[in-house]
């Protein structure tokens, strides 16, 4: 059989594969063809043509103190002995990752809050080989999302398409710099949708792919056929960080809820619902009398939540949220986890064999401690918190506790000691875990104001 012939039946057969079991054939996400003196050939080349150009490679330095004797850290100490103050001791780390444009009027670039990790210089280069410090948005560890921003001119942005349309079987095409190559494209299909328990990061429910991910195509998109980004490649399992067929991305509409959020707070602004879940199990649905369904149970309720408030009870099962079916607990944490403080939402349970649809209003959780070190680096190790009612200064000092302090950590090195009270941050007063957040996440250089027992101190932290 002639070669054109045969081409076109291995299309056909290729997009009705496809579309079986799905109604109509989805004919759009077929190959484009190329013209060649012998045919026509299936490829990939003109869709990226149009996303390669938003596709960044981004590569930090990162200033390292080296670790000294704690002693000789303790400005006490070398009072005491008289010991000269010296400059710390550093030392530079560098990293590679990989980046895309999504919104190309502000220069927005979204990729894995560890590609860019307390990175002190970002630097952005694109694919036509300009380079720009970047300035960082904001991060959130928790999904491994980070926005970074550059002013240019003439960029490309990838458009957002919807991971929840996705199917397992679905063509993706990963593009990045591995092991610091630029540009490099790797294809493959979704192999798997939802994977969760990974222990990667906080919040999963991650894209499996065997399209190849290597190390430095963090950050880079997983585009689909129509060149929408549907996930951000973030992770690889391997038994020596290489790829071996097995590569996860972050689903695109996480993405762009956390990065919504990063542009707007500078921070993912985390609400509650305030339920405990777990997975509906073959036997607890039998013990429920629920037959074969899928869904989150609650297994606790806790007091004064919204949860309460909207009417939530232990053994509710949660089927949706907002129209979309939730599978296990691990969907319904998800689900909650990039919803906004003050955003309402519709959950349909089952209660007692019947469907019921019930509204909640997200709130902030109280905060009773806080890492330090995620507002600012140069309080890494330390935890701060409300003053307890059994603390000597209660009700005498208004101020955070240090709760704990790691030895050795910067915060320890800076003369932080757990029991110390700070009073001021940059001369603002501070007296709520609330407080001190908001004035540590808009300072680099840090002025702490610390009550000691009867004494008090300033601390200067650069």
């Amino acid at each position: 059989m002639p070669r054109q012939p045969l081409l076109r039946l291995f299309l056909f057969l290729s997009v009705l594969v496809i579309g079986l079991g799905a109604g109509p054939v989805r004919v759009e996400a077929a190959l484009p063809l190329l013209a060649t003196s012998d045919g026509q050939v299936p490829t990939l080349a003109p869709m990226l043509d149009q996303v390669m150009p938003a596709v960044v490679n981004i590569s930090t330095r990162t200033r390292i103190r080296v670790q000294e004797n704690p002693l000789l850290s303790d400005p006490f100490f070398r009072h005491f002995f008289n010991i000269p103050q010296t400059a710390p001791r550093t030392r530079e780390e560098q990293s590679l990752g990989s980046g895309v444009i999504v919104d190309a009027a502000h220069g927005y670039i979204v990729t894995n809050n560890h590609v860019i990790d307390k990175a002190d210089e970002i630097t952005v280069t694109l694919r036509d080989g300009r380079k720009f410090r970047a300035r960082l948005v904001g991060t959130d560890p928790q999904s491994d999302v980070a926005v970074v921003q550059i002013r240019a001119k003439d960029l490309h942005q990838i458009p957002f398409g919807d991971s929840d349309r996705l199917r397992v079987g679905d063509f993706v095409v990963a593009i990045g710099n591995p092991f610091g190559l630029s540009q490099t494209v790797t294809s493959g299909i979704v192999s798997a949708l939802g994977r969760t328990g990974l222990g990667i990061e906080g919040y999963e429910d991650f894209i499996q792919t065997d399209a190849s991910i290597n190390p430095g195509n963090s950050g880079g998109p997983l585009v689909d056929l129509r060149g929408q980004l549907v996930g951000i490649n973030t992770a690889i399992v391997g038994p020596s960080g290489g790829n071996v067929g097995i590569g996860f991305a972050i689903p695109s509409n996480m993405v762009r809820q956390v990065m919504e959020q990063l542009i707007q707070y500078g921070e993912v602004r985390r609400g509650q619902l305030g339920v405990y879940a777990q997975d509906l199990t073959p036997e607890l649905a039998e013990a429920f009398g629920t037959g074969r369904i899928q869904g989150a149970v609650i297994a606790q309720v806790t007091p004064n939540s919204p949860a309460q408030k909207a009417g939530l009870r232990p053994g509710d099962i949660v089927l949706s949220i907002d129209g979309h079916k939730v599978h296990n607990a691990a969907e319904l944490r998800n689900r909650i986890g990039v919803m906004r403080v003050g955003e309402r939402l519709r959950l349909e349970v089952l209660r007692n064999g019947r469907r019921l649809n019930i509204e909640a209003r997200i709130e902030a959780p109280k905060l009773t401690t806080l890492d330090a070190g995620k507002m600012n680096p140069r309080l890494e190790g330390a935890v701060l918190a409300n003053i307890p009612d059994n603390h000597p200064l209660y009700g005498k000092v208004t101020g955070v506790m240090v709760a704990a302090v790691e030895p050795g950590s910067p915060a320890w090195a800076a003369g932080l000691r757990k029991g110390d009270v700070i009073t001021s941050i940059n001369r603002h007063p501070v007296g709520t875990i609330d407080d001190a957040r908001a004035a540590l996440r808009s300072s680099k250089t840090v002025l702490l104001n610390i009550q000691r027992g009867n004494g008090a101190l300033f601390l200067l932290l650069r």
